[in-house]
């Protein structure tokens, strides 16, 4: 597939600052999902143990949304509303923290802990993708709260061209 028909994503990896996660014992594994608007979420496969005192922790983890006319034209359709509509507020890929339970204690559920948001918006304004660039976590209980920094690299210029050229033809 052309580049102008993905978005490619890169989990690098993820830190924490003190906060009630780094306090809270129940919270050991973390990973991370990721989601353009109410699509299909991409998540790392591997849960990782939560990072202590200044320490990272690596994802390493690459995907990609197709956003090809033919068989993803929901997704195309929702880059253009990006684009042509100014005020649309979902114009992020927004990056999930979750805790994951431990083996032993199945019965707990997946909580999320965090936010991160890249917005394809401004990747189009500035002409830029994003690449290896730490983006801030904020609490998912505070939004003013940050608890971390996830490395992440967004490529969606090519793609976003591409949907901007087609909104200028039609």
């Amino acid at each position: 597939k052309q580049e102008s028909e993905k978005i490619r994503i890169k989990i690098t990896s993820l830190g924490l600052t003190e906060s009630r996660i780094t306090a809270d014992e129940t919270i050991q594994q973390l990973f991370v999902e990721c989601r353009l608007n109410n699509f299909l979420a991409e998540e790392t496969p591997l849960s990782l143990p939560k990072p202590t005192g200044g320490q990272r922790i690596h994802y390493n983890y690459s995907t990609v949304i197709n956003v090809d006319k033919a068989h993803n034209g929901a997704e195309r359709e929702y880059l253009k509303s990006i684009l042509l509509k100014p005020d649309l507020p979902a114009d992020s890929l927004r990056f999930t923290v979750v805790s994951d339970p431990p083996e032993d204690e199945q019965d707990l559920e997946c909580e999320d802990i965090g936010f991160a948001y890249v917005s394809l918006k401004e990747i189009f304004q500035k002409q830029r993708d994003i690449t290896e660039q730490d983006i801030d976590v904020v609490d998912c209980q505070d939004a003013r709260a940050v608890i971390g920094k996830l490395t992440v690299t967004v490529e969606a210029l090519q793609a976003l061209r591409s949907v901007h050229e087609e909104c200028r033809s039609a």
